[in-house]
């Protein structure tokens, strides 16, 4: 990414909280999303040595850095401090010297984050710490044996004394509206000050914001907005940080972009967006979110990263990383091609790799192979079926097999019923269905009721 060229940075990295997080599509689906679990290993020494020979303020964030490792030793909050250290280097090249940055923390780690930000874009760039009160303690903490925390907190600083800031607006509450009881001739509404002075309602933009936001409270599993991604944040959070700091037409990013909540409140407000994730559950979650607010615009977006072509599949996701973790990026990846849902329960997801939900809660099931595949894999996808899943879509890797064709074809069309498939609908679907790797780029899909 060029230097200088973002407008707004948002980020909501993770907290250091030592946890895994699932994203939930249902009681029966999830994936896992991300761990926020950190380790000090070989690459936060190469980070410490990029930091060290770089220029002032990179050289100046190592010192930091350097005296807390020898403070607080090789643990996982310093491993968690050089890995953002770097990061926040990097978005200081790329922000503008008009641009803003918010970053999305807690307690846990943020007086640390304060000090490596004041180093990074300057002690006297510090505009605001921000206060979220969430107001979720007394329905899911109140049996912690200490003060309840009820808050987040959000570090606001500007690149320069140049930076756009648009103040915001909350409503009067009754009472201060039944001030305004009098009318003009014009039938303006007003009330007489004790200065003598005369305050008209329709001059004032409301009560301004303060830096304690109580009026926003956590995303609720109930909301329609809840796509079931871990640590979501509500798009009323982001409509509020987009509009005050940047304006139609410029570029917000979001390097931590998870299910998508800040390039959701930019594409709202007309601004260009970046969002970076590393996971293939992110891409899921956006895709889903897209797909609700019915914004047909994921064909228009480029994805940077993503395999191009079966070998670079095997190169990244297989070979490399000959891991469960690794296989179940590979699962993920096939099943959100096919535009289907990720189910990571590890160990346990009964040969259901993700689903492709129809109608009338009846879904496609997906299931994905990386390795040496046969026939007896195809008919335990058969077995799977049910009513609810009456279509099997097999994803190999390698090209399927003679009999595993064959089998997939005795399996039989789907008849369907006057629920799932439209009366004039008179295409051929197969119950069970098979593609390869190659099949996908070359741009084959499933056939699956409309």
């Amino acid at each position: 990414m060029e230097g200088n060229s973002v407008d707004l940075i948002y980020l909501d990295p993770p907290f250091n909280s030592n946890r895994a997080y699932n994203i939930i599509y249902g009681d029966d689906i999830q994936s896992t999303a991300f761990e926020d679990t950190w380790y000090w290993g070989p690459h936060c020494d190469e980070y410490l040595e990029e930091l060290r020979k770089g220029d002032k303020t990179s050289a100046q964030t190592y010192d930091i850095l350097h005296a807390l490792i020898s403070a607080l030793g090789k643990i996982q909050l310093c491993a968690y401090l050089v890995n953002m250290g770097i990061r926040l280097i990097e978005m200081r090249r790329v922000l503008k010297n008009t641009g803003s940055i918010y970053l999305h923390c807690d307690p846990t780690a943020s007086h640390y984050i304060k000090i490596l930000m004041d180093c990074i874009f300057g002690q006297k760039n510090f505009r605001r710490e921000i206060i979220w009160n969430t107001q979720n303690a007394s329905g899911f903490k109140a049996g912690a044996n200490n003060w309840i925390r009820d808050h987040d907190t959000i570090l606001f600083y500007r690149a320069s004394s140049k930076t756009l800031f648009k103040k915001q607006y909350k409503d009067y509450s009754d009472i201060t509206l039944a001030m305004f009881r009098n009318k003009d001739k014009d039938g303006r509404l007003y009330y007489d000050r004790n200065d003598g002075r005369r305050d008209y309602l329709d001059e004032r933009k409301g009560v301004a914001l303060t830096s304690v936001w109580s009026d926003i409270g956590v995303l609720q599993g109930s909301a329609k907005q809840y796509l079931g991604y871990p640590t979501q944040k509500p798009i009323e959070l982001l409509d509020r940080i987009v509009q005050a700091s940047s304006k139609k037409g410029d570029l917000v990013l979001d390097p931590f972009c998870g299910c998508g909540t800040t390039i959701a409140a930019a594409e709202k407000h007309g601004r260009q967006w970046i969002g970076i994730d590393i996971t293939c559950s992110a891409t899921a979650a956006i895709r889903e979110r897209f797909r609700r607010q019915k914004l047909d615009i994921w064909g228009k977006i480029e994805e940077i990263g993503m395999p191009k072509s079966p070998k670079e599949v095997k190169e990244t996701m297989i070979d490399v990383h000959p891991s469960l973790r690794a296989r179940k990026e590979f699962e993920k990846f096939c099943v959100i091609t096919v535009k289907g849902l990720p189910n990571d329960k590890m160990g346990a997801d009964g040969g259901i790799d993700g689903v492709i939900q129809l109608k009338e809660g009846k879904r496609a099931i997906i299931s994905v192979k990386s390795g040496k595949v046969s026939v007896k894999d195809v008919r335990e996808l058969k077995g799977i079926l049910k009513n609810s899943q009456p279509i099997g879509i097999f994803i190999t890797y390698e090209p399927p097999t003679r009999d595993m064709t064959a089998f997939v074809k005795e399996a039989g069309i789907y008849q369907g019923d006057d629920d799932l498939l439209d009366k004039d609908d008179s295409r051929t679907i197969p119950i069970l269905q098979i593609f390869s790797q190659q099949d996908l780029f070359d741009g084959k899909r499933p056939i699956l009721p409309q």
